[in-house]
């Protein structure tokens, strides 16, 4: 018999050298989300959004698995029993979050250790950038037991793949290991699992070393303009640009400009511009 995991229990993290590393922790349920993980997990994001010690937050899994998705018995079958009200708080819950990391305030990597099926498609999409060992495995594997790839998954790969890619992926059932997920578009790469934190470790200190105002700005800019017109996005990325100026209490945009054209000292092609040089100027 496993012992039931007290809810604050279910989620997992620490902060190291500015990344906040967020784990889902239930390990022996291969990560799935239940109630109390959705829960939980809404109160650490929420509480790590704003600290001036995390700019970049990376969710992965413990043990085997990064989420096996939706607790079959918690999440469906005793909520079900419960009734319609207990069914929608339970969504909610698990939507919640999601939603918070789609829109977070800093830069957010899933990075992918293991199984992610289903339910787990929701994160996956939430978080800006996603890696995966060669060994994970990604399914929507809910055509196999009666149900559609509900919870925002069809949305998901048909956001992520190419239609005929996703409608395969949806109907068949099938997994597919890492490199087939680079291919088909639900990960930025697939890399050796021993690789793997190694790599997300050099691309969150990649970020940590831009200008974070314009990393929240850029990346809402990417989500928005994926449903606008043209028109509509250049007249949003203009009053983006105007806002960002506004908001950017660190004129990153005026000391980039000077040191590219005064100051010659880095190239904007080749790298980001010195914050530090632009926090010493300001003292």
């Amino acid at each position: 018999m496993t012992t039931e995991r007290a809810e604050q229990d279910t989620v997992a993290f620490e902060v190291r050298d500015g990344v906040a590393w967020v784990k889902f922790n239930r390990p022996e349920k291969r990560n799935c989300m239940s109630p109390k993980l959705n829960r939980q997990m809404l109160r650490v994001i929420t509480d790590l959004e704003f600290r001036d010690d995390v700019g970049v937050l990376v969710l992965s899994g413990e043990g085997t698995a990064w989420s096996a998705g939706m607790d079959l018995k918690e999440y469906f079958r005793e909520t079900e029993a419960q009734g319609l009200g207990a069914i929608r708080q339970a969504q909610r819950e698990a939507y919640a979050w999601w939603e918070r990391l789609r829109w977070y305030q800093k830069v957010t990597i899933a990075m992918v250790n293991g199984w992610c099926f289903g339910g787990g498609y929701g994160p996956l999409f939430a978080c800006d950038l996603a890696f995966c060992a060669d060994d994970a495995q990604f399914g929507l594997s809910e055509i196999n037991w009666g149900i559609l790839p509900g919870g925002g998954a069809t949305k998901v790969a048909t956001e992520l793949m190419p239609m005929r890619k996703a409608m395969y992926h949806a109907l068949l059932g099938e997994n597919l290991k890492g490199p087939q997920a680079e291919a088909a578009g639900l990960v930025n790469e697939s890399v050796p699992a021993d690789k793997l934190e190694e790599r997300v470790t050099e691309v969150a200190q990649n970020l940590l070393r831009k200008n974070l105002a314009t990393l929240k700005a850029t990346k809402d800019a990417v989500r928005r303009v994926r449903e606008m017109t043209y028109g509509n996005a250049e007249d949003y990325l203009i009053r983006a640009q105007e806002a960002l100026s506004w908001h950017d209490k660190s004129e990153g945009r005026l000391e980039g400009m000077k040191q590219f054209l005064d100051d010659k000292t880095y190239k904007p092609g080749l790298g980001e511009y010195d914050k530090s040089e632009a926090a010493s100027a300001g003292d």
